[in-house]
Parts: C-alpha cells; structure tokens; sequence
C-alpha cells in the first residue's frame, strides 16, 4: 500500500490547548497511535521557546529524544517547524534516533525564504516535507514555478495543503494533477485538510481514488478532527476508509480510546468543528482569523459576518491583519444616522432623572428583591440593556447586538426600543409590523458611543452608559452588571443568551477599566453585587 497516514494531534491539535497537553498524555497518545500502525506521528512544534516537558513544543530534538516510546513499532516521527519561528542553528544533525523528517511551512510571499530552510534542513541529513501555506490561493502558474524549484531541492514530499479549508473536489482534482504531472515521480505527495465545509472526509476519498497508482502519498488526520477550529480530518475515519477500502493494516481501537481518555475532555472545553462563520472564512479563502475575530464580538449574526468577509480585498486574504478587520467591523457597525433630533428627544425625557440600568447579569434574579426596593424607593427611569427583563417592567430598552435584535423584537409588550444605527434595517415598519411589534423606535448612532480615544468597546452597559451620559443624567444605578464568570451559562438570566463566545477575566479587565472612567463624570451606584465595583 503507497498510501500513509500521518497523524498531526499534537501539532495541530495544540492550537486548542496551547500545546498543553501533559507528559503523560502526550506519550500515551504516541503510544496509542504507534500501537494503531500510524505510518507517521508529528510531535509537534520545533520552536524558539522555553522547553517545558508538559507541552509538545520543543527547541531541538534532544528534547524530543525524552518523551519518545522506546518500542517505535513500525512507526515514523516528524516535527514541524515554520522557517521564522525557529532557528536552524539549533537543529542537530540527524542521527537517526529521534525525528525521522521536518515539515517546514512558508506562504506565498516568502517562498525563497522557505526554500533556503529547506536546503539547511536536507543538509543536516533529515527528510523534509514541504508544506506550502495556503495552496488554494496560488495561481496555476504560481504553482508550476514553485515545483520547478521544489524539483531542484528533492524533497521527501510535497503537501496540499487546503490551509483555509476552501477546497472542494473539482479544485483538489486540478491541484492534484498540476503536481503529479509536474512534481519528480519520486517525490511523496501529501495532503492536509481541514473541516471549514466539512468536507474533509469526502476529499481524503476523492484524493485516494485520484491518484496515481505509482504515487506514494501520505494523509494528514488527527484524534477526533482535534485542531485549530474547525478541525481537520478524523484519524479514526480514514483509518477505518483504509482498512475497509485499501487493504489498510491499522487498529482504530487504540486510537477510539486515545480519543476517549485525552480527546474528547478536550473537545468539551474547547469546541472545534464545522461553524458556519468557518465556512464563510472557506467560502472566500481566508485566513480563519478574520471569521474568529467576528465571532469573538458575539454579536453579529451569520449573514453580517458573510456581509463583512466579503468584503476583505483579496490582498489582504492570506495574511491575517488585525487592525484591518476591526475597522472593516467598525465601518460595518457605525451606518452612520443624522440622530439629532432622537437625542434631543431622549434628553427632554430623561437628562437630570435617575436611571436604573437592568443588566441580563443572574443577579437581578438572585437579588430581586433589592432591586424592586430600590425601584420603590428612587422611582427611576428603567431602561434594560440587550433585553427584555420578564420579572420587570422597563420604560426603554436598548439594544446595540443583532443577535439580542431577533429576540427583541419578538416580544409584545416594549414601549420604547432603543436601537444602534448597525440595526435600523432590522426596524423598518413593514418588518415590524410582520412581527406585530407597536414599539417607538429610536436610533442612536453606533460609533458615537463604541468609539472612545482609538479603543472600541461595544458592551451594551458601556455603550448606554455613554449615551446617557450624552443626554446629561448624571445618577445611574446598575443591576445585573455581574462581570463574566467561567461557567457561561451562570452569567445570564436565560441559558439563550450565553455562548462558546462569552468574555472572560480580559474583558472584565477592559470593562473596569472603562467603568474607572464613566465614575469620573457620572454617579453610578450598583444595587446588585458586581466584579465592576471598585469599592
């Protein structure tokens, strides 16, 4: 059989863990996968780091030496590392008992640099798998001058490697036959894949039946699809492909317990898999970071992500740029509104009361009692942040999140809505007459309060803070403005609102920091207990 499988779980797998695997766990899953006859096993990352033995990151392969089996099995090793990322001058010359072969990655832009690793890695005597970053965004002829030079260099392998998950059948067949009829015949040609349309399973099928019997060929997968969301191929489905369809020798047990014992806790704390926001990412064959980016704001729904990828210029695709995406979101957010006459409006009604801010924090259940007696006492303005309290009456609701929009809307009994200029066309009257909804609606513009001196924030809290702090209230009290707890679900009123994407200890440091300042120029008193209150 000239078709392997290289097992990439302690690489790949990583990036949902920050390589934090454990001592233990880490040679237990070598030892599963060589007691499965995995053909290779990546141990992770060569780097330029401080070596920590509970991680599979690594500065030489001295350190690798520690943690690998003594029986080795039939089994292959590799590690990979990234041209920049780690220096050659710490890189031994092989001897045959640690890592059989490097993979070494570059993008587009840096090919020659790449290739000139390479060239040092092959002269310390070990084979090299050339794993081009990103092959969906090379022109033909980009990929017919790279294997020109790939040919000179005599690599063990070359990988296709679908780096934004944007492959489909008709793309891998032309990749495919691009480099089998270009590529030295002696050269291996690998293949990795990854789950943004889930299609990675299907793929590894067509790529096996595609291929020429001559080839020898190696496949990428890893326990349970473990990677950089969404995933990559499962281990355990292409191994069991190979042994029903192409006389495969491998035992998937091993490999189904290495899932249950160190996988699949994983997986629960961390999700990776199919996402549709990973799936608009593949659509225009983009760096994943941009659909991360926008789904880490946990505010937009699918189609406005879709709205703002694609609207990335196609030479900013390939490399991440963080500034970038946060003005395309910032742009996409403001839809900027004459809103004059609306704040003029919200000021008659409300500047020089007090308000009261309801929060979705848990505390405003758990505490219902202080809250209703204060409302007794104050006689405050009542105005809910991102939702419709059930267990009070609200005199204003605002809302600057489309998500928290949808549920908004479907609630009969709102008095005044007010909304950021992002959602007006969520508000029209014939949309709002569709749902049967009879509120005023109010616009207010977006950027005028998510924007202060360069750092945006759109928490709900801040943002209506700011804005009545526009219309010159000067005493607000807050309720439910809890602060993000570890255990999601628990920092809502409703299990609805909670998502993977919810904030954590650095978002809590954000919102202190802005709270310091709107204490400086307004009054604000908490009457339910918030990791926020600095006294």
């Amino acid at each position: 059989m000239n078709i392997k499988l290289l097992d990439c779980t302690l690489r790949d797998g990583g990036y949902i863990n920050d390589w934090n695997f454990g001592r233990h766990t880490i040679q237990d899953i070598m030892t599963k996968l060589i007691e499965s006859g995995t053909d290779y096993v990546e141990v992770g990352f060569l780097r330029d780091c401080e070596y920590d033995p509970n991680k599979s990151l690594y500065n030489n392969c001295a350190e690798i030496a520690k943690i690998l089996p003594e029986n080795r099995g039939r089994t292959k090793f590799t590690a990979m590392a990234l041209h920049n990322k780690y220096s050659i001058d710490k890189l031994e010359p092989y001897d045959g008992k640690t890592i059989d072969a490097i993979r070494v990655t570059f993008h587009d832009y840096d090919i020659e640099e790449g290739l000139d690793y390479i060239r040092q890695v092959k002269e310390k005597g070990y084979k090299v798998f050339i794993n081009p970053i990103n092959i969906m965004g090379y022109s033909d002829e980009m990929i017919l001058r790279l294997l020109q030079k790939v040919n000179e260099l005599q690599p063990y392998a070359f990988s296709i490697v679908d780096t934004f998950g944007s492959m489909m059948k008709d793309d891998l067949l032309r990749i495919y036959s691009l480099i089998e009829h270009n590529l030295s015949k002696n050269i291996v040609i690998g293949l990795h894949l990854h789950e943004n349309l889930a299609l990675s399973y299907s793929l590894a099928q067509d790529f096996i039946s595609m291929k020429a019997s001559d080839r020898e060929c190696v496949i990428d997968a890893s326990m349970l699809g473990m990677g950089r969301s969404p995933g990559n191929l499962c281990m355990e489905l292409i191994m069991d492909y190979m042994n029903k369809r192409q006389s495969g020798h491998y035992d998937v047990n091993p490999v189904l317990d290495g899932i249950d014992d160190h996988i699949a806790q994983l997986k629960q704390i961390e999700p990776w898999g199919y996402n549709t926001a990973y799936s608009i990412s593949a659509k225009y064959n983009l760096h994943r970071n941009y659909a991360e980016f926008l789904l880490d704001k946990g505010r937009l729904r699918a189609k406005q992500i879709n709205q703002i990828l694609g609207s990335i210029e196609p030479h900013k695709k390939t490399a991440y740029d963080k500034e970038y995406i946060e003005k395309l979101y910032q742009d996409f957010q403001n839809n900027a509104i004459d809103d004059t006459d609306t704040l003029k409006k919200l000021s008659q009604e409300l500047s020089h009361q007090k308000c009261l801010i309801l929060a979705p924090g848990s505390s405003i259940l758990e505490q219902k009692e202080q809250v209703q007696a204060y409302i007794e006492k104050e006689n405050p303005v009542v105005l809910s942040a991102n939702f419709v309290p059930d267990s009070y009456t609200t005199d204003y609701v605002f809302c600057c999140n489309a998500m928290r929009l949808e549920t908004i809307l479907g609630r009969k009994n709102l008095r005044k809505l007010v909304v950021t200029s992002n959602l007006l066309d969520m508000c029209d009257e014939e949309m709002l007459r569709e749902r049967g909804q009879s509120a005023q609606v109010l616009g207010v513009n977006y950027m005028d309060l998510s924007f202060r001196e360069n750092e945006p924030s759109d928490n709900s809290v801040i943002m209506l803070l700011r804005l009545l702090k526009k219309l010159e209230v000067e005493q607000v009290a807050l309720a439910g403005f809890d602060g993000y707890q570890t255990n999601h679900k628990a920092n809502y009123v409703a299990d609805y609102m909670a998502s993977q994407h919810t904030k954590g200890e650095e978002e809590n440091k954000k919102i202190r920091g802005y709270m310091q300042q709107l204490e400086k120029q307004m009054d604000i008193s908490y009457v339910t207990q918030s990791l926020y209150q600095t006294v």
